[in-house]
């Protein structure tokens, strides 16, 4: 595509290119073989750590480069469309979903303990919200931690927990309390950080149908201990120091999301140019110019949503900016899909041969409609806050 195609490339450029630069050493086929072997990626996270990548988000007292989101997610962004896709960016950033946390919550000693070392890329902390029973209603989750002297003991199940075969520790929410009828319905679960190389947990790998070089887990507790200083934040408020990160991880995903749907737009759009078929190529058919031209129409719109939300979250922080956030995850997801499958029918047949990578980015990016929330809840954030209709859940 020209340049200039997408105007919001124009911001952090210099993060961008230095990115970009990064990610040529780590092509697509090292993507897909990483993938197909299901292979962990350590060697990439490794190349981002050491270029100041990873500890972006992270302040300088704490070993990182006390950058900004809009950066964070410029670099996002362009690791997706490097070809690395969500493979890629699920590996560089789940270590930093759990670092809004243990910034705004977390005591001293557990910032100046962890925070450097995740920043160097020697730490991955896992997630540990989900539950079978539970999905996206977090508040109903039902893992147990109940007193032991001045500590607790967990006891429970916990399910896509994504990098957890390669983590050190997970970040937990547990139950310590049941709410009473005058309470919050999001009282009474408190975070944890806690190892999880112990014979009190166990982990099953989960065999998914994509995104095999980023692997989940399902985590089991069993009677498995942990101290005070294990706390991170408020017993019983541990819902609530979650909710602190949730936008920004909203705008993570936006920004993943577009760079995947620029990939398959770029890949897309190259092959129509010159695949041939009936003497001509097939990019001078309507049918395969006006699919691609509403996909870049779509992503140009929600790149702009997208760059409205990083810029107010600049500006206000993310505590308050939960339409925009919310309305970048959803545009940017829905756009890049659309995108992907086009890219799909243009390819037609090659689009199932794994060397055009084009089938690996359609099963990554279709995840991201579900997850971390899935798009149906995006609505119903938007049909209740901003159109003032009646909670339908």
């Amino acid at each position: 595509m020209r340049s200039g195609s997408f105007p919001h490339l124009e911001t952090n450029k210099d993060i961008r290119e230095a990115v970009r630069a990064l990610c040529s050493k780590f092509p697509a086929e090292y993507w897909e073989q990483h993938d197909r072997d299901h292979e962990y990626a350590a060697d990439f996270v490794q190349a981002f750590a050491d270029a100041g990548f990873l500890g972006i988000l992270i302040p300088e007292e704490y070993g990182g480069g006390g950058g900004t989101i809009a950066e964070f997610c410029a670099a996002l962004e362009e690791v997706a469309a490097s070809g690395g896709a969500l493979n890629a960016c699920s590996s560089v950033h789940t270590p930093l979903l759990a670092v809004p946390a243990i910034l705004a919550f977390g005591t001293e000693e557990q910032r100046k303990t962890l925070l450097p070392e995740v920043a160097a890329g020697r730490l991955l902390i896992t997630f540990g919200v989900t539950e079978p029973d539970a999905g996206t209603d977090t508040t109903q989750i039902g893992l147990a931690a109940t007193r032991k002297g001045d500590g607790w003991v967990l006891n429970g199940q916990k399910v896509w927990n994504s990098g957890a075969p390669y983590a050190q520790k997970v970040l937990v929410l547990a139950r310590t309390a049941t709410p009473g009828p005058d309470d919050r319905r999001g009282d009474g679960l408190t975070l944890f950080v806690t190892d999880l190389d112990r014979p009190t947990l166990d982990m099953r790998t989960i065999p998914k149908i994509g995104r095999n070089a980023f692997g989940s887990s399902e985590l089991f507790f069993h009677d498995h201990e942990v101290s005070p200083d294990d706390v991170v934040g408020e017993v019983g408020q541990g819902f609530y120091h979650l909710l602190h990160s949730l936008n920004a991880e909203r705008l993570y995903l936006s920004s993943v999301a577009m760079g995947i749907g620029r990939w398959c737009l770029e890949a897309a759009t190259r092959y129509a140019s010159e695949r041939v078929v009936f003497g001509r190529p097939i990019g001078k058919n309507q049918a395969v110019q006006h699919p691609l031209a509403a996909d870049y129409l779509q992503l140009l719109a929600a790149g702009q949503v997208l760059q409205a939300a990083v810029d107010a979250c600049t500006a206000q922080g993310a505590g308050s900016i939960g339409t925009l956030a919310n309305s970048a995850k959803y545009l940017t997801t829905e756009a890049a899909w659309k995108t992907a499958d086009d890219a799909m029918q243009t390819f037609g047949g090659f689009s199932f041969a794994r060397e055009y990578h084009i089938g690996r980015h359609w099963t990554e990016v279709r995840l991201q409609r579900i997850a971390p929330v899935n798009n149906q809840m995006v609505l119903n954030y938007i049909a209740e806050r901003v159109l003032g209709l009646e909670k339908s859940y």
